[in-house]
């Protein structure tokens, strides 16, 4: 069994601490990891489980390599898509690589990196039996026991009778888009349907012979990038002049709506898409007064609140049903019943050029991490930790000088062709043009304030000349 972890998602509506930068599967929500770190832990336990095959964004690559690393004692396959094309594209690059490396009966656990789910036994369990399906050929999706008339999920109804070789699995009689209230409390109280949870189960051999007999072009595509996809690192890369023609289509459509051999497997496991703050506030420790806090929180005469501080207190005085999010550079305030409508502040910000609506202050690299603390007209302030071991790249400037102090840890700096190891309370300067790079050559992290001046502070103003990451320019 190969799980198939699907991390492209932006997660926009729990900005401003989800960013299509930084999102919500990579931050840790409901614990102390990440909830792609806490899909990966679900799968412990599962017999006959191999390395898994990630799918997601170029720009995600480090993030999903690093969590990874923390998380699966295996080497992974990383798949990164040039451009997203939805769900049915990317689970065919993965049953294409599933295949080559383990052969056309390998059966295929599709997982979505963004989901909470409360019981994992159960969910193991569930998918113990999906796992017999598959192998006999069933294309199996797994349907969420609904809790409350949601109208915010699709449905899956499934027959009244068990499927023939399962007592709890049925097959899918229909597929339904998100209903009105009304027709939710039908489904409900019927007990033939459920929330399509996105997630599935089936060999990558049936998968792709279903993608080709209802959609043809999409495999036809994905089998040329998959054959003409280079390797860099850990990472297998997918050609974007191929890939970008691939239409853009979900497994639903494609496939699980035309096949004849979907089969539901139920799940009631206490199962979220954390699609929204109220999902949080619902899945969080309340206190006496129904308030979630999480960070420095003070509230009183506060009620059934969502309350998120990283950096600040947030002090909060005869509230109800409100979500306060504060993060290192804005604060999100809004009514709880209105959280699905967040994006409409996040396309605001897009239309206004503004960088909050995709990049935290603070900003991952494969070697660490920086925060911009401060800037202005002609300077800017950067707090930067470099990884044990790690190092960045041999790189000039043309329009801006820096001067590095060192905080704690060891850094070993290289200005044109001389070399000097700094350590706490040391600096440095680097003029406009010099050639440089900086290095952790310790085994504990480094931490540098970086004051850069000079008259274009962006971030393009670097070239690479070297770089152990594979982000020079070919």
């Amino acid at each position: 069994m190969i799980p198939v972890i699907m991390s492209g998602g932006s997660g926009t509506r729990l900005w401003p601490l989800s960013r299509k930068n930084r999102p919500k599967q990579f931050i840790a929500l409901v614990n102390e990891r990440s909830m792609f770190q806490n899909t990966l832990d679900r799968l412990a336990g599962i017999d006959s489980l191999e390395e898994p095959v990630v799918v997601c964004n170029d720009a995600h690559r480090f993030m999903v390599a690093d969590q990874l690393q923390e998380t699966w004692a295996r080497s992974p396959s990383i798949i990164l898509e040039p451009v997203g094309r939805n769900t049915a594209p990317a689970i065919a690059l993965a049953a294409l690589a599933a295949i080559k490396q383990h052969g056309e009966d390998c059966v295929l656990l599709v997982l979505s990196a963004d989901h909470h789910i409360v019981d994992d036994e159960g969910f193991r369990t569930a998918v113990s039996q999906a796992d017999a399906l598959a192998k006999k050929g069933a294309m199996v999706t797994f349907g969420i026991v609904p809790t409350k008339p949601e109208t915010g999920y699709g449905y899956i109804k499934g027959s009244a009778r068990p499927h023939e070789t399962a007592m709890d699995a049925y097959v899918v009689e229909q597929f339904v888009e998100k209903p009105d209230l009304a027709t939710a409390e039908s489904y409900l109280e019927s007990g033939d349907y459920y929330w399509n949870s996105g997630m599935f189960m089936f060999q990558a051999s049936r998968y792709l012979a279903e993608l080709k007999k209802h959609h043809p072009d999409i495999l036809e595509i994905c089998e040329q990038a998959s054959g003409s996809a280079t390797h860099d690192l850990d990472f297998t890369r997918i050609s974007l002049d191929i890939f970008a023609s691939c239409p853009d289509d979900s497994i639903d459509y494609a496939v699980m709506e035309k096949t004849d051999s979907a089969v539901v497997v139920p799940l009631d496991v206490g199962w979220s898409d954390v699609g929204a703050w109220s999902a949080l506030w619902e899945l969080g420790e309340k206190d006496a007064t129904g308030n979630v806090c999480h960070g420095d929180v003070l509230h009183e005469d506060s009620e059934n609140c969502y309350f998120h501080a990283d950096n600040k207190m947030i002090a909060a005085l005869g509230v109800k049903d409100i979500v306060v999010v504060e993060t290192a550079d804005g604060v999100m305030v809004a009514d709880r019943n209105r959280v699905q409508d967040v994006k409409k502040i996040v396309n605001r910000l897009k239309a206004e050029d503004r960088k909050e609506a995709d990049f935290h202050r603070e900003v991952h690299r494969p070697w660490g991490v920086y925060d911009s603390v401060d800037n202005g007209q002609r300077y800017q302030v950067k707090r930067i930790t470099v990884k044990s071991g790690a190092k960045l790249s041999v790189q000039m400037h043309h329009h801006r000088a820096e001067h590095w102090i060192v905080v704690s840890g060891t850094a070993k700096v290289n200005i044109g062709d001389q070399e000097q190891l700094l350590t706490e309370n040391q600096s440095v300067y680097i003029p406009i043009g010099a050639v440089h790079s900086l290095e952790n050559p310790g085994k504990i992290p480094l931490e540098i304030i970086e004051v850069q001046s000079g008259g274009y502070l962006g971030e393009d103003d670097i070239v690479r000349f070297n770089d152990i990451y594979g982000r020079v320019e070919k």
